[in-house]
């Protein structure tokens, strides 16, 4: 064994006999906490580089068709998780930034647990356990998670009380803090010059917007927003956005249209049946279509996989059935957007807050069952969650006039640990008077998962007869839901400020 592997195996043996005492949640102890957390990273860092490793080093010939597809999904998703852990283990001792090693290393995990879920994908499960034997990465990365939450918590206990107050997270209103003053104008209704212009009729620089990100990637200098314009028309491409602080503005709903029809069914992971893939940090779009015609027949069918932290997508719509909108990871915020789509159809690990949207539940296919929300939270201090705040759940007219012959569900437990809270939001009378369903007749995770309502209204708002479960909530207290708004649990620090976007910040 060598002494990446044997340093590797000592730790991990080590975090197993963890006691939890040992994370003591004082000032004092502080130095000692954070050096425990930095050794447990080192550890999880060097697993996942041995996982590479084995995984570049398969002979994918041999493999079959589904297989290779999964594993090569994994070999990129570990080269992710390695660079979201080393990134982790240089960041300086500060509240904001051990908040951004929380998200770091819970990107990591899900990119791990996504690993996983290309093999289910194609029910190969056991192959993935062949393949993947003895793999304990994602445990041990749910247990440094715990650690990185002790260490905040110890900081946070010395702050003043007046800094911890709602009047400290929510102190400004307007668009998140990650945005710049040029950022924002961006947002707004008189944005300043393109960088680039794509245009199908060739009045632009380019016909795709491919060809547009490709350019922006070499020509952007110093991590300068970059700003490309798509003019009105039907884009048939899959785009991957891998440039940060990217700005694409459309023309607005239904004028600019990103198609594809990419399906679990024709051969593609769920992560790779996108149309549309969000990955470099700070992306911005406006007043744009994005869809997935693959169909309900062909199930898992991404519209977009954002895996974008500190991302903004305002005036958009994201259209398919099932798996339409796949939060996968990261800081993620919806703004006067209108999503689609039948079967766990808003889904993933991010972090993410749904604002003033339109959410339309479409027919499905003969004896589904409509499910909006799949939230997939594997760990108890993973940050992550699905919020959808302010917005209006209605049936899409395919749907409507036969909505009496499906059950509507606000959500069900994809993992663990899932959570999802929906606050102020106007549910109409699709909805299930149980309101939430278990993902199959295993019932499995009731007890785990973290699901609330707060203040809804509609129709089916009512939560007489909703499950009895004893991770589902009926919150009642203010304070519990504020931690689900927006100046909260997007970054949980002061992270707003003026903007012409409406914006709320909080309750």
């Amino acid at each position: 064994m060598n002494t990446s592997l044997l340093s590797t195996f000592l730790f991990i043996h080590f975090l197993a006999f963890v006691p939890a005492s040992i994370i003591s949640i004082n000032q004092e102890s502080t130095p000692f906490m954070i050096m425990e957390r930095n050794l447990a990273i080192s550890a999880a860092l060097n697993e996942a580089v041995q996982v590479h490793h084995m995984l570049s080093s398969m002979d994918s010939s041999s493999l079959e068709v589904r297989t290779q597809s999964a594993w090569a999904d994994c070999l990129e998703l570990y080269e992710e998780s390695i660079q979201k852990l080393n990134r982790s283990m240089f960041l300086t001792n500060t509240m904001q930034n051990n908040i951004h090693v929380q998200t770091l290393l819970s990107s990591a995990l899900t990119d791990q647990e996504t690993c996983k879920d290309g093999f289910i994908d194609f029910s190969l499960a056991a192959t993935y356990s062949k393949l993947f034997p003895l793999n304990e990465s994602s445990e041990n990365l749910c247990k440094i998670l715990g650690m990185n939450k002790a260490v905040m918590a110890s900081q946070t206990s010395g702050l003043a009380s007046e800094e911890k107050s709602e009047g400290w997270l929510l102190r400004n209103r307007g668009l998140p803090e990650w945005l710049s003053e040029s950022d924002r104008r961006i947002l707004q209704e008189a944005p300043p010059p393109p960088d680039l212009v794509v245009a199908q009729d060739g009045s632009g620089n380019y016909r795709t917007i491919g060809d547009a990100v490709a350019t922006a990637a070499a020509a952007q200098k110093g991590g300068k927003r970059f700003v490309i314009y798509v003019k009105r028309g039907v884009y048939k491409e899959y785009p991957v956005i891998q440039v940060e602080n990217l700005t694409l503005l459309g023309d607005g709903i239904e004028a600019t249209i990103v198609t594809g029809n990419r399906s679990v069914a024709d051969g593609a992971t769920t992560s790779n049946s996108a149309t549309f893939v969000a990955q470099g940090r700070g992306l911005i779009v406006r007043g744009m279509t994005f869809e997935n015609t693959a169909g309900p027949e062909n199930h898992q069918a991404v519209a977009v996989r954002s895996q974008s932290d500190f991302s903004v997508f305002y005036q958009c719509s994201f259209k398919g059935y099932q798996d339409t909108l796949y939060v996968q990871k990261g800081h993620q915020f919806y703004r006067d957007c209108d999503i689609y789509g039948t079967v766990d159809f808003i889904f993933g690990n991010a972090i993410a807050v749904l604002q003033n949207c339109k959410i339309f539940v479409r027919k499905p296919m003969t004896q589904q069952t409509n499910v909006i929300t799949a939230q997939g939270r594997t760990c108890p201090d993973d940050p992550t969650g699905i919020v959808l705040h302010e917005c209006f759940v209605t049936a899409a007219p395919d749907l409507k006039p036969v909505q009496g012959m499906f059950k509507t569900f606000l959500g069900r437990p994809w993992k663990e640990y899932s959570r999802t809270v929906v606050m102020k939001t106007s549910l109409d009378d699709l909805i299930d008077p149980s309101g939430w369903t278990p993902w199959n007749s295993s019932n499995f995770y009731l007890d785990t998962l973290y699901y609330g309502e707060f203040n809804n209204t509609g129709r089916g708002a009512d939560t007489l007869h909703r499950v009895n479960w004893p991770g589902y909530h009926i919150i009642t207290n203010v304070g519990e839901a504020l931690k689900f708004t927006v100046g909260s649990f997007l970054n949980n620090i002061p992270w707003l400020g003026d903007t012409g976007v409406p914006f709320t910040p909080g309750l």
